[in-house]
């Protein structure tokens, strides 16, 4: 990750709509991510937030609807890519649940995530740049994953994430098991991160009050479909928003 260097990123996508099988996930989902925001796809559990970070990822391949990464002026339809064409792209996923693998070291781990090509001459740098950002994981670096706590996890998954020299960073509900003080540091150093390297990042986060302390914009979920959109202070006074996300009277 070299660090300073701007590049120029646009995802756009478009009239998504997803599933398994004859369950619906999205219905229509639209949302824009230019460089160096960060956009927040905010909802509850099960409304598909984590299915549209698939369809990004080619983890998941959309019913209809496109989604294009455009990247230094050249355009990539990731509908009709594979997951590893994808993160070769530069774009790298922090999954929900941090999908670690538990019997392998700290240092292994972080290696696993340098696996694309271009990423594999800065390894060196971006393990010190990993150690840098989360110091504990330098202090753990033989420990094995699996015995860490859950916030020394999650720094973890988005440091493997940060060695694949990412320009679109997707983060998948952060604060999942966490406790309030750890999202509330996980969710600060997102902002950090992006702020001091300039990254592109979409997450999908359920607790409202924290995402909005960092994003730049912000969609709102339900049932697949996205009810509300806009800046940090149109969301904020939305009076369906106060009522619904942060328990305020109407």
């Amino acid at each position: 990750m070299c660090k300073g260097l701007t590049l120029a990123i646009k995802l756009n996508i478009k009239d998504i709509s997803a599933g398994y099988g004859a369950v619906r996930a999205l219905h229509g989902v639209s949302l824009d991510l230019e460089q160096g925001q960060t956009v927040a796809l905010l909802g509850t559990n099960g409304n598909g937030k984590s299915t549209l970070m698939k369809c990004v990822m080619g983890m998941v391949k959309p019913d209809s609807g496109s989604i294009t990464l455009e990247i230094d002026g050249h355009s990539h339809d990731l509908t009709a890519l594979s997951t590893e064409e994808i993160v070769n792209l530069g774009v790298a996923l922090v999954p929900e649940g941090r999908r670690l693998f538990p019997k392998l070291t700290v240092e292994e781990n972080l290696l696993l995530g340098a696996f694309r090509q271009s990423a594999r001459a800065e390894i060196e740098r971006n393990m010190a740049f990993s150690f840098e950002a989360f110091p504990v994981l330098a202090e753990r670096r033989r420990q094995l994953a699996g015995s860490m706590s859950g916030g020394q996890q999650q720094m973890l998954a988005i440091a493997r994430a940060l060695m694949s020299s990412p320009r679109l960073l997707l983060v998948d509900e952060p604060s999942v098991g966490l406790s309030p003080l750890l999202v509330s540091q996980t969710i600060t150093k997102i902002k950090e991160l992006k702020d001091e390297y300039s990254l592109t990042v979409l997450m999908a986060e359920q607790n409202f009050n924290q995402a909005m302390r960092i994003a730049d914009y912000g969609h709102i979920i339900v049932h697949g479909e996205i009810v509300f959109h806009g800046d940090v202070d149109t969301l904020l006074s939305n009076k369906l928003v106060k009522s619904f996300y942060l328990g305020v009277e109407a």
